[in-house]
C-alpha cells in the first residue's frame, strides 16, 4: 500500500505497490548525501523494520473492516488521512521540514493526493462493506500488475519483454482464480471486488502522474508526502459531510481501529517505508508487496473468522508470482559512461 511520493534514488526505475506496493517506479533523482554512521546514532536493522511494515500494512485491511462496522466509509477514510497527516506533521516538526512552495507543485500534489490517497482509501473502505478483508488484501497485490500494464503505455523507458508480459498474464489469471471464474464468480460480490481492484489501479495511475510531474523536485520526500496527505485530508473533509451524517455515537473499538489505521498504517508506515528504501534501495523495499496479502489473509481468517476456500490462497500465490515476474529484469545493467 505504498501511498506516498517515492523517495529519490539513483537506482534504475522499477515497478512496484502497494498500497503501497503500488508504484510503477520511484522518482529518479539525486541520492541523498551519505551520513556518517556515528552521526546517525543507533537504528533498528532494516529487516526488522521491513517485517514491521509488512505487518502494519497487512493488518490495515482488518482495521478497515473493523472501522466500517460502525462508521461510514468516507468517515473511516477521513479519520485515516487525518491521523496519518498528524504523524507526518509531527515528523516534519521534529526534522524542521517545511511544506513545499509554488502553486504548480501544489496543483500536482492535489492530483497525486486524489489518486494515491483519497480515491483508493475510499474505494477500499466501500469495498470492505461487502467483501472480506482477505479479498481486499489480495486485490491490493494486483497493483504491480496494473502498474506494469500502464507503464508499457505511458512510460517509454518500460519496454515489454516476454517474461514481463508472461507475468502480467499470469497475474491476472491468478485474479480469476481468486474470484472463482470457472464457477461464474458465484459467492463473490462483484461490486465490492471491482471497487478493490479499481483502488489497486488508482495507485499506479498516481505514481505515473508523479513521475511525469514531480520527478527531481528539490523538496524532501517528507515535505512532499506531508503536503500530499494534507491535501487528501482536505479533499475528504469536503466530501465526507456531503455524503454522511455526524455519528450519533462513537464505538470505542472501531474508533481505535481508525486511529491505528491512520497513525500506524498511513503515517508511521510511510516513514518506515522511506527509511527502508533509502537504506537498501527500491528493489528490496518493494518486496514488502508480496507479504501484505499473506498477512491480510492470516489476520482476516484468524481474527475475523472470514471464510477461506482453496482457490483464494492458490490464486493469491499466482498473483504474487505474476507480479514478481513483471518486476524482473533480464540482462546486465548498462555501464556508466
Amino acid at each position: 500500500m505504498s501511498t506516498a511520493i517515492p523517495p529519490r534514488t539513483t537506482s534504475a526505475p522499477t515497478s512496484s505497490p502497494a498500497s503501497a506496493p503500488s508504484a510503477p517506479a520511484p522518482v529518479p533523482a539525486a541520492a541523498p548525501p551519505a551520513v556518517p554512521a556515528a552521526a546517525r546514532g543507533p537504528r533498528v536493522d532494516w529487516r526488522i523494520r521491513f517485517a514491521v511494515l509488512a505487518v502494519v500494512w497487512g493488518f490495515s485491511f482488518l482495521l478497515i473492516k473493523v472501522g466500517t462496522s460502525a462508521y461510514a466509509p468516507f468517515q473511516v477514510t477521513f479519520g485515516r488521512l487525518l491521523f496519518g497527516t498528524l504523524v507526518l506533521a509531527a515528523a516534519m516538526a521534529v526534522r524542521r521540514t517545511g511544506l513545499p512552495r509554488g502553486a504548480r507543485t501544489w496543483a500536482h500534489l492535489t492530483v497525486a493526493a486524489f489518486f494515491l490517497n483519497a480515491l483508493p482509501f475510499s474505494l477500499f473502505a466501500f469495498a470492505e462493506l461487502t467483501i472480506p478483508s482477505t479479498l481486499a488484501g489480495i486485490c491490493n497485490a494486483t497493483s504491480p500488475l496494473w502498474g506494469m500494464a500502464l507503464s508499457l503505455v505511458a512510460l517509454s523507458e518500460d519496454r515489454p519483454t516476454r517474461r514481463r508480459v508472461a507475468g502480467l498474464g499470469l497475474g491476472f489469471l491468478g485474479v480469476l482464480t481468486v474470484l472463482g471464474a470457472w464457477q461464474g464468480f458465484s459467492g463473490v460480490d462483484m461490486t465490492g471486488t471491482a471497487m478493490a481492484l479499481l483502488a489497486s489501479l488508482s495507485y499506479p495511475v498516481g505514481w505515473i502522474y508523479v513521475r511525469r510531474t514531480l520527478a527531481g523536485r528539490e523538496e524532501s520526500h517528507l515535505s512532499l508526502t506531508g503536503a500530499q496527505l494534507l491535501l487528501a485530508t482536505g479533499q475528504l473533509a469536503v466530501v465526507t459531510p456531503l455524503f454522511t451524517s455526524w455519528p450519533e455515537e462513537f464505538p470505542l473499538v472501531p474508533l481505535l481501529a481508525v486511529v491505528a489505521l491512520g497513525a500506524l498504517g498511513t503515517g508511521f508506515a510511510m516513514l518506515v517505508q522511506y527509511g527502508i528504501v533509502s537504506e537498501v534501495g527500491p528493489t528490496t523495499g518493494q518486496m514488502v508487496t508480496y507479504f501484505i496479502p499473506v498477512i491480510a489473509t492470516a489476520a482476516g481468517v484468524t481474527l475475523l473468522d472470514e471464510r477461506l476456500t482453496w482457490n483464494t490462497p492458490v490464486g493469491a500465490l499466482i498473483v504474487l508470482a505474476g507480479a514478481a515476474l513483471t518486476q524482473s529484469r533480464t540482462g546486465a545493467p548498462p555501464r556508466a559512461k
